[in-house]
C-alpha cells in the first residue's frame, strides 16, 4: 500500500493545483492478505486511517491512528512514513525526521519514505540531502510516480541556485512522463531565463495542450511572445490574462509594465 507522495514546487501554477499530491492509496480492508486481528493487519488498516485523517486536516486524530499502527507492528514502515507527514504539518521537525528516518531504517528502498523524507528536508534548506533521496526514490522500478521525484529533485536544485541541474531533473521528468505539468512550466521558465525565447515557447505550447488557463501560464506566455516579437499574441494574452483573473498579482504587473 502506498501513503502519499508529498509533491513539492518552486512556483504554484493555480490550474495545476490539483496534480500538487499524489492520492493516498486506499486499499480496501479486505484485500491485505493478513487477518484484520494480526498485527500487520491492524497497522495497515490503522495506518489507512491516520492517512484519511491527515487529508482531511484532522491531525490530532490522524497522529493518534499513527500511533496505533507503530504499537501494532513497530516494523511497518508506512506507519512511520505518514507519522513524519503529519508531524511535518504539526511543524514537529524533530519526530517528522525521526519518523522519515525508522520508516527508511525498516525499508530503505522505501520509494514514498524517501520521496517524502527528501521533500522535508529540501524545505528545510537541505537541498543536498533531499535531492540525495529523490533519488533513491526513482531508482524502485516499482515506483508509481518517478517524474514527481524528478520535479521535486529539480526544484530543490532550483532553490539552491543549481539552475543546470535543475533542468536536468526537470528533462529527466518529462522523459518519464511528457505531459508532466510541472516539469513543462519550468522548463519553459528556465528556458526564458536563460534568453531562449524559441524553446520557452515550445514548452509552452505543450503545456497549454494539458494544463488549464493560469495567470502563471498566461504570464509567462506573454512575456515570451513579447520577447519573440508577436504583437498580436501578447494583446491576446493580456486580454485573457485581465479578463480572466483581473485580481491576480500576475494582472498587476500587466498594468505596471513589469514584464521582468
Amino acid at each position: 500500500m502506498r501513503y502519499r507522495s508529498v509533491f513539492i514546487m518552486f512556483f504554484l501554477i493555480s490550474g495545476c493545483v490539483t496534480q500538487s499530491n499524489v492520492p493516498i492509496s486506499h486499499q480496501a480492508v479486505s484485500s491485505t492478505s493478513d487477518t484484520d486481528d494480526s498485527a500487520r493487519g491492524r497497522a495497515r488498516i490503522h495506518t489507512d486511517l491516520a492517512a484519511n485523517y491527515l487529508d482531511i486536516r484532522n491531525l490530532g486524530v490522524a497522529l493518534e491512528e499513527a500511533g496505533i499502527a507503530q504499537r501494532a507492528d513497530p516494523t511497518y514502515g508506512p506507519a512511520f512514513n505518514v507519522a513524519g507527514l503529519i508531524y511535518s504539518e504539526l511543524n514537529d521537525d524533530r519526530m517528522a525526521e525521526e519518523s522519515f528516518r525508522q520508516a527508511l531504517r525498516i525499508s530503505a528502498g522505501d520509494s514514498d519514505a524517501n520521496n517524502n523524507y527528501g521533500t522535508f528536508l529540501c524545505q528545510r534548506k537541505r537541498e543536498e540531502e533531499g535531492i540525495k533521496h529523490f533519488m533513491l526514490a526513482v531508482r524502485d522500478p516499482l515506483y508509481q510516480y518517478p517524474d514527481r521525484s524528478f520535479v521535486n529533485a529539480g526544484v530543490c536544485a532550483r532553490r539552491r541556485g543549481d539552475l543546470a541541474e535543475a533542468e536536468n531533473h526537470f528533462r529527466s521528468a518529462i522523459k518519464v512522463r511528457p505531459n508532466q505539468i510541472q516539469a513543462l512550466y519550468q522548463l519553459a521558465d528556465l528556458a526564458y531565463l536563460g534568453g531562449r525565447y524559441s524553446e520557452a515557447r515550445s514548452f509552452l505550447s505543450r503545456l497549454q495542450s494539458v494544463a488549464a488557463g493560469s495567470p502563471e501560464i498566461l504570464w509567462l506566455m506573454l512575456r515570451t511572445e513579447r520577447r519573440m516579437g508577436d504583437r498580436n499574441s501578447v494583446d491576446s494574452l493580456a486580454h485573457q490574462l485581465r479578463t480572466n483573473f483581473p485580481n491576480s498579482k500576475e494582472a498587476e504587473l500587466l498594468s505596471a509594465g513589469k514584464f521582468n
